[in-house]
């Protein structure tokens, strides 16, 4: 099975690689314990979508230390890889979104797999709970995708307001509403969850599930998306901000009979550093885990 590391935006977002932050005194980012974890949990495989100005410091860094325990390729995300007939308009500067992430990596996706967050950190559990789930599938499986969900209390920073997908399923697991919501706590020490959609304010308890873009999907994923992106760029390919998400096309795909979405939950502890202030508390949890022999120090 195959892990799938969205890092398309991790050089924008910090100036390029060269200036990104290791978060322990080994030069590890977040990403190298993920790798780790997805290879302790059994995915034999990463596929790193990443931009291809960033190829050199990319493989360089994280490629060099991943290639060491997994088999690694790389799919370029560009905002000109459209499919035939389309061409971007000009001064569109946004990439395409979460969607059009995988579908770069069309040609490299050959067999189950998830998608993470490249500068996120999700937890042993998190990766145990997703192989598991997609180990127990029958072969040849379609449609039969998960969501890996958090419990909310595990994702918050004290440093400011954050956005989750909070989760609302059925009685049989499978996930029949999300809310993207700004989510922080109150002067009560209350959760609450501001949709970003302008809907009513709501409050939920901490054991509340929210999704962190950990999803696990069968391979026919990849053929729905060769489908629907023509389809969404006929519609949408002049509006300057228009993304092709990923939980919008599952929300397609359920709707149409197509595929159906569990809701996994995990124990694990979500990090991430959505403030700069987040980063000593990032490194001081990450430090506590190798402590406690969870991570042997330096991974590698």
């Amino acid at each position: 099975m195959q892990l799938v590391i969205l890092a398309a935006g991790m050089g924008s977002r910090f100036g390029g690689l060269k200036q990104m932050e290791p978060m322990d005194e080994f030069n590890n980012f977040l990403l190298d314990y993920s790798i780790y974890d997805a290879k302790r949990a059994g995915f034999d495989s990463v596929v790193f979508i990443i931009k291809k100005d960033f190829y050199e410091d990319f493989k360089n860094t994280i490629g060099k230390r991943a290639e060491k325990i997994i088999d690694v390729k790389y799919a370029f995300q560009d905002i000109n890889d459209l499919p035939e007939g389309f061409v971007c308009p000009i001064g569109r500067e946004k990439p395409w979104g979460t969607a059009h992430a995988i579908y770069a990596a069309r040609d490299l996706i050959k067999e189950d797999f998830i998608i993470i967050n490249g500068d996120d950190f999700y937890g042993q559990d998190a990766y145990r709970v997703a192989y598991e789930y997609l180990k127990s599938l029958p072969q040849n499986s379609v449609g039969k995708y998960a969501n890996v969900a958090f419990k909310i209390v595990n994702t918050m920073t004290e440093n400011g307001a954050v956005k989750r997908g909070v989760t609302f399923g059925n009685e049989k697991g499978f996930l029949t509403k999300l809310v993207e919501s700004s989510v922080s706590k109150d002067g009560n020490g209350n959760i609450v969850c501001q949709p970003l959609d302008g809907s009513g304010a709501f409050n939920v308890q901490s054991d509340q599930l929210v999704s962190m873009n950990l999803f696990a999907f069968n391979v026919d994923l990849i053929k729905h998306l060769k489908e629907k992106f023509p389809l969404w760029l006929k519609a949408n390919i002049n509006v300057p901000k228009a993304e092709f998400l990923i939980p919008t096309v599952i929300d397609e795909l359920v709707s149409e009979g197509k595929a159906e979405l569990r809701l996994l939950a995990t124990s694990s502890v979500w990090f991430g550093v959505t403030y700069k202030e987040d980063k000593p508390g990032v490194v001081k949890s990450l430090k506590a885990l190798v402590d406690k022999g969870i991570y042997k120090p330096g991974l590698y």
